[in-house]
């Protein structure tokens, strides 16, 4: 027991150590999709075009330097990356040493003043964003920004049981369901992303969106958003592979297999039964944990960004990790202990001193550039279900036997 104490004394100390870095920052940061952002494209109208915003935007992404300050591009606060923060101090309380309910307090004011232009409660990100087809502008309200900051708004409404909270997450759920829904009259049935104007497939946001309407629905028992919901995960569930795994989207341009974006999928699916109370998509997420667990870690721990290739390991795949095995742990066996291997592989591989975590480890080197969004909010989430689930004696036992869990303790 003494070491699954000094190891959750370690993990306390890395996220308070997280926590200060980024308070000391007011919460606001680089992305790696910011480039959009740089004063340059108003000084250069001729790079404001699709290309040159595609070309920027990649470099930056994969740039081993964090050359933003030359581009003037400033440090922003992101309302996804405030309610993963919200959602982390929620989760874990003991991270901050005093003033937790001003921190909270803060978060709340934050989303307030971040809000997109609309007359529901729904956010975008700080920044505008080039597809290989159309222009996202800043702060245009999109279905997972708003997903993640409704869902924060009902894990605090789950403490606090105050009317308000509920109210805007309704809202960004009405948003989600009179702006972005849309049915052909057949099995086909989905949520428009990243704008209204985009009628596509793509998993991910398919089912975090259904996950959102099912838990309103418990809240509020509004059935306005329960039929979507479920024929939309039914049609996502219903393209899961053979194999248990998802490809990104429907469109020939979206046929790759991720990480993060599966463990999305796995946690919706699992928030779906839960809030219904079914076991529907027990054997989707059953068979799509076991695909995930095979073809996304290294034996030692190393989390890949995608299933065929080592290369790159990223920071907000190690994250998602944890949460999807963590909030997954009952349907496998030894998904505590290749949890804290993960956790253990990225202390030792993208942990800085200074206390933030790396973007990303690549073949011939390290990309340490700290985006706030992307890397440190994922990662205080995770550090913080590590901290608050309490681990079983089965557990432990199993932590400690499995291979791949060496130097990993139990909490």
């Amino acid at each position: 027991m003494s070491e699954d104490h000094d190891f959750s004394a370690e993990v306390h100390a890395t996220a308070q150590k997280l926590l200060a870095y980024c308070h000391d920052n007011d919460w606001a940061g680089y992305d790696p999709y910011d480039a959009l952002n740089s004063k340059l494209l108003d000084a250069l109208p001729i790079l404001d075009s699709k290309v040159p915003r595609l070309v920027l935007t990649q470099v930056l992404k994969r740039s081993p330097m964090n050359i933003r300050g030359l581009l003037r591009i400033p440090r922003t606060q992101n309302p996804k990356a405030i309610a993963l923060f919200l959602a982390a101090v929620l989760r874990a309380p003991q991270v901050i040493s005093s003033g937790s309910d001003q921190l909270v307090d803060l978060f709340i004011e934050r989303l307030v003043v971040l809000k997109s232009p609309s007359p529901y409660w729904c956010w975008g990100y700080s920044f505008p964003w080039q597809t290989r087809t159309i222009i996202v502008p800043r702060a245009a309200p999109n279905l997972v920004c708003t997903s993640f900051v409704a869902g924060a708004l009902l894990d605090l409404y789950d403490q606090r049981s105050e009317p308000p909270l509920l109210d805007m997450a309704v809202s960004g759920a009405e948003y989600i369901l009179n702006e972005l829904y849309w049915s052909d009259g057949s099995a086909a049935a989905g949520f428009s992303y990243p704008l209204p104007s985009v009628r596509n497939q793509v998993h991910n946001a398919n089912l975090l969106a259904a996950a959102l309407f099912c838990r309103v629905f418990k809240y509020t028992g509004e059935t306005k958003f329960l039929e979507p919901a479920l024929k939309v995960a039914r049609y996502s569930a219903g393209k899961q592979h053979t194999d248990g795994s998802w490809v990104y989207g429907e469109a020939r341009s979206q046929q790759w297999i991720d990480n993060f974006h599966t463990g999305y999928n796995l946690c919706a699916l699992q928030q779906i039964d839960q809030s219904l109370h079914s076991d529907e998509f027990a054997s989707h997420i059953l068979k799509g944990l076991a695909f995930y667990k095979k073809h996304f870690f290294r034996e030692d721990g190393a989390a890949r960004y995608f299933h065929n290739r080592l290369y790159p390991i990223d920071i907000h795949c190690v994250a998602q990790s944890i949460i999807t095995l963590l909030m997954l742990r009952d349907v496998g066996s030894d998904n505590v202990a290749l949890a804290y291997s993960v956790y253990r592989w990225a202390m030792n591989h993208m942990w800085d001193a200074e206390g933030f975590f790396a973007y990303r480890v690549l073949r011939l080197g390290t990309i340490w550039t700290p985006y706030m969004r992307w890397s440190q909010a994922w990662m205080l989430l995770a550090m913080s279900i590590l901290l608050s689930d309490s681990c079983t004696t089965a557990d432990q036992s199993r932590a400690r036997a499995v291979p791949y869990a060496v130097g990993a303790k139990a909490c």
